[in-house]
């Protein structure tokens, strides 16, 4: 039996992989707040830790404040954060052009 050796921060195709589903799946779920994960620049990251604390308990709540710091020493963190509220940004600018 192969073991395989996932990273921390896994991919969409990492992610399905490791979850045994399909992509189209993964991100439906992700979607809808179901499975933990970012998505930032319209590509797909999880936390593989995110991932399993998700499988043991499945309480999103839990998970999301268990992984709060998680990027707290993150190098990238100023570009997610930009890239962020840029897009909520461009959100609140749609949402008012209604």
């Amino acid at each position: 039996m192969q073991i395989t050796t996932y990273p921390s921060v896994l991919t969409l195709e990492e992610t399905a992989q490791y979850l045994r589903l399909s992509p189209e799946v993964v991100v439906q779920q992700a979607n809808i707040g179901k499975i933990p994960g970012q998505e930032i620049d319209r590509t797909w990251r999880f936390l593989k830790s995110a991932i399993d604390d998700w499988l043991r308990c499945r309480d999103g709540r839990t998970i999301l404040l268990r992984q709060a710091g998680a990027f707290a020493d993150d190098d990238t963190l100023t570009e997610l954060e930009e890239l962020i509220y840029h897009a909520r940004q461009e959100s609140t600018i749609n949402l008012n052009n209604l």
